[in-house]
């Protein structure tokens, strides 16, 4: 029953904030500060899944200043939890089929976030191009999730190395965003699921001593390590309440 009703609250609420959320890109399309401002709305309809989030910013993050951002994609709950950790400033890399989705994709496209066709690879790699070209030009910070598709449970998959390629090639720092583990640990019939933590980490320099792929490996070990330590804290959380 709980699960019921907090399915059509859900939808509900995601219907009322994303018509809103258009109007405010139709005043203002492609606005720097908009991928932000979706993200904090859409953050609260954690409330509605019984959790509680808690994020965590490194005081060497400065305003402003453009980053690649790189965080681990876990499953569908992160456009409700994950999402709050998009700053001022950035935008996200997605399939451009995403566009297609209602009223989602028409405010994903609204917002400024940038579409590639993952199925043309030369396309993809134009798209590097002109998102290196976007950040050097308008200063914005680039979103990825760098394991290309949800995990669902199975760790953290294997970086693929367009975020790292794009970071040397703007000699911009790697950002990266841990959230703890919500595959299977979010139940709708609970009342109380606990509480989400998202860490981001201090910036980090992408120097020429490792090839894109070393990097991508090098980040994909801390973030490992790093998800295991959010989700002992959350267990500690939990064992405490």
């Amino acid at each position: 029953m709980l699960a019921a009703i907090r399915i059509i609250a859900i939808f509900f609420y995601f219907l009322i904030i994303n018509l809103l959320l258009i109007a405010v890109c139709i005043v203002r399309p492609f606005h720097r500060n908009n991928v932000h401002i979706a993200g904090q709305v859409y953050s609260t309809m954690s409330f509605f899944l019984g959790t509680k989030l808690v994020m965590r910013t490194s005081g060497a993050i400065q305003a402003d200043v453009p980053y690649v951002f790189i965080a681990n994609h876990q499953n569908s709950y992160d456009l409700l939890t994950i999402c709050k950790a998009a700053l001022p400033g950035v935008v996200t890399v997605g399939k451009k089929s995403l566009k297609w989705i209602p009223l989602f994709g028409q405010l994903y496209w609204l917002s400024g976030n940038i579409l590639i066709d993952r199925k043309n690879t030369g396309k993809a790699r134009d798209t590097l191009s002109l998102t290196a070209e976007k950040m050097r030009e308008r200063r914005l910070s680039v979103w990825f999730f760098p394991e290309g598709t949800r995990s669902y449970g199975r760790g953290l998959l294997p970086f693929k190395t367009g975020a790292f390629r794009l970071a040397m090639n703007t000699n911009e720092k790697i950002v990266m965003v841990c959230a703890s583990s919500t595959h299977k640990t979010i139940k709708l019939n609970r009342w109380n699921n606990g509480t989400v933590l998202i860490d981001i980490l201090p910036p980090l320099t992408l120097d020429d001593s490792k090839t894109a792929k070393e990097w991508a490996e090098h980040c994909h070990t801390i973030m490992k390590q790093h998800i295991e330590k959010l989700d002992d804290e959350v267990a500690q959380l939990a064992a405490t309440r």
